[in-house]
C-alpha cells in the first residue's frame, strides 16, 4: 500500500469515527439543546476550530450551541455553551446563514465572501452568526433539511492559521447536517407526543366535586423521562348514603393499554361503590373479582377510602389498600404519620384473599394525602428516603391552602420523577 492510499484510508476511517461520535452525542439525551451542544463539542477541534448550530422554531432562529477550541476566545466573545440561545430574526440576506436557512448548501465560504457592512446590501447583511465574532478563514455551512423543511443550520469554521476547508469536506458536513436534522425532527416529534399523551391522560381524570366544608385538591404530573401515557388516576365523589369516596390508583404499565385499563377500572369502581355502598375492603374485593373476569392479566394498585362525618362534627376515614403506598395524614400543626396498616396484594394477583379495611379518626384541620408511587420513588434510591422526603415536605407546609400544597408537592417533591404522579388531598374543617 503506497502512502497516498494509506492516507486516504486513514482519512476515511477518521470520517467514519467522527460520524459515529456525532451520532452518539445526538442520541445521548432527549434535550434538543443539550444534544446540539454535545455534538458541537464532538466536532471541535477535530473538524473545526469552532462550531455553531442554529435551530428554527416559531418563525425565529436560535443559536442553540456555540463551541470554540479555545474557551477564552468563547468567553471573550460573550457567549457560552448554554447562554447564547436568544431568539433572533430569521436572516433574509445573502450571507451564508441566510442561504442555508433557505435550503442552499452545503456551502464552502472563504473569508473573502463573508458579508460586510461595506459590501452590497450594507449593514443589514450582517448575520447573527459566529464567523464575525471569531477569526475565521474558511467556513462550512449546511442546512438541517428534513422532509423538505429547513430546521436550522450547521456552521463550522477554521482560523487562518489552520489548513482551510476544501471541497472534500462538503460531503462530510452534509452528512452531519442530515443527522442533526433527523435528530431535531425526532426531538420535535417526541415533544409533540408528550403533549398528546398528557392531554389524553388529563382528559380521563375527573373534575373534583365541591363538598363544603372540605377543601379538596388534586394534581397530575406526567413522567419527565418518557412520552408514554400511564395508568395513574385519582377520583372523588359522594356516595348515596353521604360518605365521600376518595380513590387513588395506578395500573401497571406505561402505554395506551394501561390508560384504557385505568379508565375502565375507575368506572367499574365507581359503579360498584355507588351500587353496593359496602365497607372499603369489600368494595376492593368486588373490583378485584370483576377485573379478573373482564381483564385477566391486568394488575393495579389502589387505595379506596371512605371519608365519614360522625356525630358532633368529627371526621373519620375508613380505607383499604391493594398494594398501594399508604395515605399520609398531616395535622394542622405539622405532625404527620402514614396510615400504614397492612396493604394486601395488588388487584389482579389473586381473588382468594380477604381484603380488610382500617379506620382512623381525623383531627380537625388535618390533611389526608393519597398519591401514586411516582411521588416517592426514585431510581437508585431506597423507598424509605422518598417516603421521608414526602412526609417532611408535607409537614413543613401544612398551613398552606390545600391547592397550594398539592402544587408544591407535585413540582417540588415530584421534580425529576421517573414515573407519572397523581395526587389527591382533602383538608378537613
Amino acid at each position: 500500500m503506497d502512502d497516498d492510499t494509506g492516507q486516504a484510508l486513514q482519512d476515511a476511517l477518521d470520517r467514519l469515527a467522527l460520524l459515529s461520535a456525532a451520532t452518539t452525542a445526538l442520541a445521548s439525551t432527549l434535550d434538543a439543546d443539550a444534544g446540539m451542544r454535545r455534538l458541537a463539542r464532538t466536532l471541535v477541534p477535530q473538524l473545526g476550530d469552532w462550531c455553531a448550530v442554529h435551530a428554527v422554531a416559531d418563525g425565529s432562529v436560535r443559536e442553540v450551541a456555540v463551541v470554540h477550541r479555545d474557551p477564552d476566545r468563547l468567553a471573550d466573545a460573550g457567549v457560552g455553551d448554554a447562554s447564547y440561545a436568544l431568539p433572533v430574526a430569521t436572516p433574509a440576506g445573502r450571507g451564508p446563514l441566510a442561504r442555508a436557512l433557505r435550503g442552499e448548501g452545503p456551502l464552502l465560504v472563504p473569508h473573502a465572501e463573508f458579508p460586510s457592512p461595506q459590501g452590497p446590501g450594507g449593514a443589514h447583511e450582517r448575520e447573527p452568526a459566529p464567523y464575525d465574532r471569531f477569526d475565521t478563514g474558511t467556513l462550512l455551512v449546511a442546512p438541517l433539511l428534513v422532509r423538505r423543511e429547513v430546521l436550522g443550520a450547521l456552521m463550522l469554521g477554521r482560523g487562518p492559521e489552520r489548513e482551510p476547508f476544501g471541497a472534500e469536506h462538503l460531503p462530510l458536513v452534509q452528512d452531519l447536517a442530515h443527522r442533526i436534522g433527523l435528530s431535531l425532527d425526532n426531538y420535535r416529534l417526541h415533544r409533540e407526543t408528550q403533549r398528546i399523551a398528557e392531554r389524553l391522560q388529563r382528559s380521563l381524570l375527573p373534575p373534583l366535586p365541591a363538598i363544603a366544608p372540605l377543601g379538596i385538591a388534586a394534581g397530575y404530573q406526567p413522567s419527565q423521562t418518557t412520552a408514554e401515557v400511564g395508568g395513574d388516576w385519582y377520583d372523588c365523589f359522594v356516595l348515596p348514603q353521604g360518605d365521600i369516596a376518595l380513590i387513588i390508583g395506578d395500573v401497571t404499565g406505561h402505554d395506551l393499554q394501561a390508560t384504557v385499563m385505568m379508565s375502565q377500572l375507575r368506572n367499574m369502581l365507581r359503579g360498584v361503590a355507588c351500587d353496593r355502598q359496602e365497607p372499603a375492603g369489600k368494595i376492593l374485593s368486588r373490583l378485584d373479582h370483576a377485573s379478573h373476569t373482564l381483564h385477566p392479566g391486568t394488575t393495579a394498585t389502589c387505595v379506596y377510602a371512605l371519608l365519614k362525618e360522625e356525630p358532633g362534627g368529627q371526621w373519620a376515614v375508613e380505607w383499604s389498600r391493594a398494594g398501594h403506598p399508604p395515605p399520609l395524614l398531616v395535622t394542622a400543626d405539622g405532625d404527620s404519620r402514614y396510615l400504614d396498616a397492612p396493604g394486601g396484594l395488588p388487584l389482579g394477583v389473586s381473588v382468594e384473599i380477604d381484603r380488610v379495611e382500617n379506620r382512623a379518626p381525623l383531627p380537625a384541620g388535618s390533611t389526608l394525602l393519597l398519591y401514586t408511587d411516582g411521588l416517592v420513588e426514585r431510581r437508585g434510591e431506597v423507598l424509605d428516603r422518598g417516603m421521608t422526603r414526602l412526609r417532611r415536605e408535607a409537614s413543613s407546609h401544612a398551613a398552606e391552602p390545600v391547592g397550594a400544597l398539592v402544587e408544591r408537592l407535585l413540582h417540588g417533591t415530584g421534580a425529576g420523577a421517573d414515573d407519572d404522579i397523581a395526587l389527591l388531598a382533602v383538608r378537613l374543617p
